[in-house]
């Protein structure tokens, strides 16, 4: 039965809007402006790797996070409609610490396709069992909403470093 680390119980905008802007400190001390950046600033300031990469993922699931001992791994669905919002939405979350998909290293020489598979039937599996884990859910949606907001008016005003320092400020 998976859980999420997260330590409250109940969805909290205010927690959220804490992590986005946790997030956009880490982009601005990098200069990062773009979601890419974002995410290799987050990484680098967990000093823990995030890849990002894509895979043909089982019907309806357009992102998983992956995590390893040593580092996460993003994957994303080679077609996806919102490319930027599923990465947001799984920056979410390693942000708020949700427990992914655990792969152990053995599972690297098996294909992709049959990883997605058997990460699939296993979400679906927990889903039925015991239902989704909605509060984490609920976290890394409303993060992804909120940083995808928070990228595009920065991008949209000049200079986004700048105007990240300028929103910071003001709080």
């Amino acid at each position: 039965m998976s859980k999420s680390k997260t330590q409250s119980t109940s969805r909290s905008y205010r927690r959220v809007a804490a992590a986005v802007d946790a997030v956009c400190a880490v982009a601005a001390d990098f200069d990062a402006t773009t979601l890419d950046e974002v995410v290799a600033a987050v990484s680098l300031e967990r000093q823990r790797e995030i890849e990002i990469t894509s895979a043909q993922l089982g019907p309806g699931i357009c992102g998983q996070r992956r995590f390893y001992p040593e580092r996460d791994i993003i994957v994303l669905a080679d077609a996806l409609p919102s490319r930027d919002h599923t990465l947001a939405h799984e920056l979410g979350h390693i942000v708020f610490d949700h427990e992914g998909a655990p792969a152990v290293e053995t599972t690297l020489e098996v294909s992709d396709d049959l990883i997605a598979y058997m990460l699939s039937q296993r979400a679906h599996a927990q889903i039925v069992e015991d239902g989704a884990d909605d509060l984490a859910e609920w976290e890394a949606e409303t993060f992804a909403a909120m940083l995808m907001t928070r990228l595009r008016v920065f991008n949209n005003r000049g200079a986004g470093v700048s105007v990240l320092r300028f929103d910071e400020a003001l709080g």
